[in-house]
């Protein structure tokens, strides 16, 4: 592929000319005062915010193992510059041993160990026509970060670069790749040769308890992810319901044991360390069995969340209240007792009052009479923790569920049945997998109106915020690769929607960088298609230097290589235009921007697929990938409603008479592009964008707000 500068000049000495670096100190403390984290002589951009600074620095930044010292790796065929870096254990030798070996202070050195590996692996694998390809590459993605106009996932700045830049390694942690010259899989020898740069994964689990792909494998799959500070998704409706018969005999323990098994060990993994906690989601298809327990987990939880705080308040208070009047001495006939008689509730009338309101208010006899004998003992006061709602709080990791997000899986035949005021089946899974090979309709173990489940869902949703909907047969028919099976799940986040066992890596654009002027008066569109185009390909690079938790998903992931190009602080680039966020205006706006940023990735890919071919599963979904190209053109065009192929329900395209003029113009001809393109040479990947929340890496870009949410 052939690059050219855009934002650097060729006479620059570094891609970071012009740019003024200047040293912070980065200092994080609890609201108590106590030091979480403190780092002097950090080296950022001065047009870096503090809460950039301490973003790369305490989550982003290689804490340790960088040598002081490096040498080259030479390579046959790779250029000096691009050569990857090793410690050089001659130099090493003569220095201090506490001087050996540091960490990352100079934000230049993230952005060069993540430009440099992704050009690293693109040169090897025959991404650029020449050198000079890659050199423009590397520098104008350098240059783009340290201006914070992008943003790949965090486990790009986790993990990527490290072995490249830093000969950094460690133990093989079960990952698997695919070879990108022998298209081999292959088991990991280690953990940063590959990199784990994507951030979401759907992943399958099996209804069977101990084997490859099953309930308890799939923790050990899921804490492989969190490790590198990745999420998660998978849909659990394979396996069977609370009492179900089961082969062997007997009756299933049903889904919602195994899921707060799950929910256990995903908060084993805290957000101490280098990278973050874990982040999953569990999806419910509507006929489950245990879909009524599931719906009002979280409800549940929440009101033990409730009882705890306002239980241990109330405890704390009469307990202590006790122990003191314990303490308290007691007139009887004009003279003073003390000891004995204090505690004696028939000769201490206050004590008497305080353990019988003690008791109104449930708390429990036991209590009351140990407190009693605590004070018995010389105990003045006693501790007794009293817990409160933060969410981080010890309320919220005594109960379950607060690991995850969860959605329920809605069909077109769901919300018939709500409006038709119908009922709803519920199936045991292994009838409805067995009425399917036969041919028949299942038998329900289970009926309920349809509109009594809407509600529980609503009152849910409500009540903790959860579950979410996903509409299954709407994701479905925007499904370019039908032919390999339903889309039943998605990430954490939910804006990765695709096959079981894939992954997608992501890089989201700072709309507020991509204006002509300062004063935002309109957008630099060409900025806008060369971004676009230049991170869709390190997006693909990265699926190349991928590792994967398991071999179904290192297979999946490199066969459909699948990306995920999105944007961030749609909100402050409207508002700064003078534009309401909820109006039809700012919804042709990003219509536009969406568009132009969404095909010209397409437009990308397609021209990628013509130099080293399209995805292995391209040919076989044609067709389907083809329609849904050009519904997404079609929408760029607003067609009328019946113009559209195979939608159930109709997309809101571009309001052309609202949305200015240079904007729709080059979202249809950046539509027209990709599809014709498209129908040419194939594409290279089955999917390319998505619009992610953007959270740590929105702070590091110092949005004012976040995705599209």
């Amino acid at each position: 592929m052939k690059f050219t500068r855009f934002y650097t000049q060729p006479d620059w000495k570094t891609p970071f000319d012009g740019m003024n670096f200047v040293s912070r100190t980065s200092e994080i403390k609890n609201p108590d005062g106590s030091q979480v984290f403190h780092m002097e002589n950090v080296m950022v951009p001065d047009s870096w915010s503090q809460v950039a600074t301490d973003i790369i620095a305490q989550k982003y930044f290689r804490k340790a193992g960088v040598p002081a010292s490096l040498k080259k790796v030479k390579e046959k065929g790779v250029p000096e510059w691009l050569q990857r870096s090793d410690a050089d254990t001659a130099e090493l030798g003569t220095m201090a041993e506490d001087e050996r070996f540091s960490h990352e202070v100079d934000s230049r050195q993230v952005f060069q160990r993540l430009a440099g590996c992704w050009t690293y692996w693109g040169w090897k694998n025959d991404y650029f026509d020449a050198e000079e390809d890659a050199k423009v590459f590397y520098d104008e993605l350098c240059y783009m970060l340290a201006d914070q106009m992008a943003a790949p996932n965090s486990p790009q700045w986790f993990n990527t670069g490290l072995h490249w830049a830093y000969g950094i390694n460690g133990p093989a942690q079960g990952h698997y790749y695919v070879d990108g010259k022998t298209g081999k899989l292959t088991k990991s020898k280690d953990s940063y040769s590959h990199p784990q740069p994507h951030a979401c994964f759907i992943q399958s689990v099996d209804d069977d308890l101990v084997n490859e792909g099953g309930i308890m494998d799939l923790w050990v799959r899921e804490a492989r992810l969190f490790k590198y500070g990745s999420g998660t998704g998978s849909n659990f409706s394979n396996i069977r319901g609370a009492n179900e018969p089961l082969s062997g005999g007997g009756k299933s323990s049903g889904l919602m044991s195994f899921l707060k098994i799950g929910d256990r060990a995903a908060g084993a993994i805290k957000s101490g360390g280098t990278t973050r906690r874990a982040a999953k989601m569990v999806t419910l298809d509507l006929d489950h069995p245990d879909i009524e327990e599931y719906i009002n987990w979280k409800v549940k939880e929440e009101q033990k969340v409730a009882a705890l705080v306002s239980g241990s308040k109330l405890a704390q208070k009469h307990l202590k209240g006790i122990i003191k009047l314990c303490h308290t001495p007691v007139e009887i006939e004009g003279r003073t007792f003390n000891g004995a008689m204090s505690r004696d509730p028939l000769k201490n009338k206050e004590l008497g009052k305080a353990i019988r309101s003690a008791k109104r208010d449930h708390i429990p006899l036991n209590y009351i009479e140990r407190v009693i004998q605590l004070a018995a003992q010389g105990f003045k006061d006693l501790e007794f923790d009293a817990y409160d709602t933060d969410w981080n709080s010890e309320a919220y990791a005594t109960v379950a569920g607060q690991n995850s997000n969860n959605s329920v899986r809605v069909p077109n035949s769901f919300m018939k049945a709500v409006k038709e005021d119908g009922e709803w089946n519920l199936f045991w899974r292994r009838e409805k997998e067995q009425a399917k090979v036969d041919g028949r309709a299942p038998k329900a173990c289970k009926s309920m109106p349809a509109s009594e489940m809407w509600d529980q869902i609503g009152y849910a949703a409500w009540a903790c915020a959860d579950p979410g909907t996903q509409y299954h047969d709407t994701i479905n028919e925007w499904h370019t690769c039908p032919e390999d099976g339903e889309i039943r799940a998605s990430n954490p986040c939910s804006e990765y929607m695709f096959l079981d066992n894939t992954a997608c890596n992501l890089a989201s654009l700072n709309l507020m960088k991509f204006f002509e002027d300062e004063a935002c008066t309109k957008f630099d569109v060409a900025s806008l298609r060369f971004a676009s185009r230049i991170w869709t390909t390190v997006l693909e690079i990265s699926v190349l230097m991928a590792q994967f938790p398991s071999k179904e998903i290192a297979q999946l992931s490199y066969e459909f290589r699948t990306l995920g190009l999105g944007y961030a602080n749609i909100g402050a680039a409207l508002m700064v235009q003078g534009i309401p966020y909820d109006s039809e205006d700012a919804s042709a706006i990003t219509g536009a921007l969406t568009s132009i940023i969404h095909m010209k990735a397409y437009e990308t890919s397609a021209e990628m697929a013509g130099e080293l071919g399209t995805f292995k599963g391209y040919e076989r979904n044609k067709k389907h990938m083809l329609r849904v190209m050009r519904n997404h053109k079609r929408a760029a065009y607003n067609v009328e409603p019946e113009q559209y192929e195979g939608l159930t329900v109709k997309p809101m395209g571009i309001n052309a008479a609202i949305c200015p003029d240079y904007l729709l113009e080059a979202a249809r001809e950046t539509s027209d592009a990709a599809v014709a393109l498209g129908e040419k040479n194939g594409y290279r990947n089955a999917q390319v964008t998505v619009i992610a929340p953007t959270g740590t890496i929105g702070l590091v870009m110092d949005c004012d707000t976040t995705g599209i949410e």
